[in-house]
């Protein structure tokens, strides 16, 4: 806790071994995913991002809802890897839900035509800008966490569980604790392939 920003981005791993503890209060938790929504860049600054915090049995019920949704597509015979998986994500402290609101977006289409088409795109970066910031704030707070999407198969419960706004997109689900194992090796692709300079 506490690192640079270098360290604190190195740092920051995908977590898929995590318990229920905590180093923080939740109000604390809530005040770093309130940081990133406050100080992470938007287009035209126009703050479309929403976010959803859920802690305990809230917690607990966002993964239940994503095994239900997944018993309808996933053969019962080949559900077990996915039923540990999920149990895996539920273990956890609690889940980020990340959301784009669509309603921003459209009226920034409608102020703006001649960028109509890049504002979907440009919501799209924001979002993820966020799930990065918020990603990094927790790891560096003591946390593992990965980044899932289930989104769009648990959508529509999702919206109604939790009475939320039909025109939020849902775009991503971070699960967070404690991690109880290290996370896998990471590879790195060759520098010179990646980055070009040019003086």
């Amino acid at each position: 806790m506490g690192r640079n920003l270098k360290e604190a981005i190195q740092h920051r791993r995908s977590y898929y071994s995590i318990s229920s503890d905590s180093r923080l209060t939740d109000e604390q938790i809530q005040e770093l995913v309130e940081f990133a929504a406050l100080h992470v860049p938007s287009p035209f600054n126009s703050q479309l991002d929403r976010f959803v915090l859920l802690f305990g049995k809230q917690h607990q019920r966002l993964w239940d809802i994503v095994k239900e949704c997944l018993r309808k597509i996933v053969p019962a015979d080949k559900f077990g890897p996915t039923d540990k998986k999920i149990d895996a994500f539920a273990a956890g402290h609690g889940t980020v839900l990340f959301f784009t609101d669509q309603s921003v977006t459209e009226n920034l289409q409608k102020q703006f035509p001649l960028y109509q088409e890049k504002f979907p795109v440009w919501a799209q970066h924001s979002i993820a800008m966020h799930q990065f910031a918020v990603w990094t704030l927790l790891e560096d707070a003591g946390f593992g966490a990965s980044l899932q999407h289930y989104n769009p198969v648990i959508d529509e419960m999702v919206h109604k569980e939790w009475n939320l706004d039909a025109k939020w997109e849902l775009t991503a689900q971070m699960p967070f604790g404690i991690p109880t194992a290290e996370p896998g090796e990471k590879q790195f692709s060759p520098l010179a392939d990646r980055v070009k300079v040019f003086k």
